[in-house]
């Protein structure tokens, strides 16, 4: 049976509503934390990261991109779809916003820890386009393999911290058996529509997230939407990865 982390609803204004997810003593380290969030207008001013990594994934429903600036010189749009990965290192300043005024934006945004190595050297960023984002077909189930790899089948992203972030849209009344790499922690995060996680009734304000302890042996999350489309995200990674 899995366990539930907590998460926490969270709201900045009239522009900014989340739900947020940390790193409960660092149960899903190498992840420190996961906001699943809606923006709808400028919510934080330019701000610095150091010695973590932070990511910017657009969700394909997305009203607008995101206009993401930093103080490595990239300015740059996060289409829907897309994913923008920056290695904070030593220190970066960076804002992002939604593209167009009056559009909300959903994404989420997502804090790696890195190894020591990485954690205070050179910042650096990359983004995948939509279309640069592997995607696995299975009958009722359509799984983006937005950084890792599942089944085979390998993101293009080579961040310095090795994890997995699949984006998995289930049809109404499918099923989906999914394999969990041993030697990992993973955790599940609904995203839309009611769905059974290994026999436990889930949906996006469900008060917590599927939970799953790094074992040394193979075993699988049991997934199955309701009688609506369904989309989860599945995070994994080696705890021991980073210090």
């Amino acid at each position: 049976m899995t366990t539930l982390l907590a998460m926490q609803h969270v709201n900045l204004g009239l522009h900014f509503r989340a739900r947020v997810l940390r790193g409960e003593e660092a149960r899903i380290a190498p992840f420190i934390g996961v906001d699943h969030a809606w923006m709808a207008g400028p919510t934080f001013p330019p701000h610095r990261h150091e010695a973590i990594a932070a990511i910017s994934y657009v969700f394909s429903d997305s009203e607008t991109a995101i206009t993401n600036r930093d103080s490595l010189g990239n300015h740059n749009c996060i289409e829907p779809g897309g994913l923008h990965w920056m290695t904070a290192g030593s220190g970066v300043v960076h804002e992002e916003v939604p593209a167009e005024s009056g559009r909300t934006v959903h994404s989420l945004q997502i804090f790696v820890a890195l190894p020591r190595a990485a954690s205070q050297g050179t910042p650096s960023a990359t983004s995948l386009t939509a279309s640069e984002i592997p995607i696995i077909q299975r009958p009722g189930a359509t799984i983006r393999v937005a950084m890792g790899r599942f089944d085979g089948v390998q993101s293009p992203l080579a961040p310095p911290t090795p994890v997995t972030m699949l984006d998995i849209a289930l049809e109404a009344g499918a099923e989906l058996a999914l394999p969990l790499p041993a030697g990992e922690m993973a955790f599940l995060l609904p995203v839309t529509g009611p769905i059974t996680v290994d026999g436990r009734a889930i949906d996006p304000e469900s008060p917590g997230a599927p939970f799953y302890a790094a074992k040394a042996g193979e075993r699988s999350a049991r997934l199955s939407a309701g009688n609506a489309p369904a989309r989860i995200m599945l995070f994994t990674g080696d705890p021991a990865s980073t210090p």
